[in-house]
């Protein structure tokens, strides 16, 4: 992958992510500034996620940890477990939220 496609790419996930936010109905704030989009929640937590082009990955840092996500078949993945990036996301932002927050690309 060419830094340009993954720019592409990955900018097109960030935004992706902020309009699953605002679909979800869930009261969760976002932030974007520059390669990093913030989510917060009601009770003070945050989600982090952010572009790393050299390492052409997007990272994501959730009160369960951090993760690090690369594109491949068609889509974000763990490079550890292999989970899509939404669905981790959907899973880190209810457990911060304290309800079922679905969000999907």
């Amino acid at each position: 992958m060419t830094d340009s496609e993954y720019l592409s790419l990955a900018e097109a996930a960030l935004a992706a992510v902020e309009q699953a936010v605002e679909a979800s109905g869930v009261d969760i704030d976002t932030e974007r500034s520059g390669n990093v989009l913030t989510l917060e929640f009601d009770n003070g937590s945050k989600i982090i996620v952010n572009l790393q082009a050299p390492m052409h990955e997007i990272w994501l840092a959730a009160k369960s940890g951090g993760f690090h996500f690369r594109y491949r078949e068609e889509a974000w993945r763990d490079t550890r477990s292999e989970r899509e990036l939404f669905a981790a996301l959907s899973e880190f932002a209810s457990q911060q939220a304290g309800e079922t927050v679905t969000l999907s690309n």
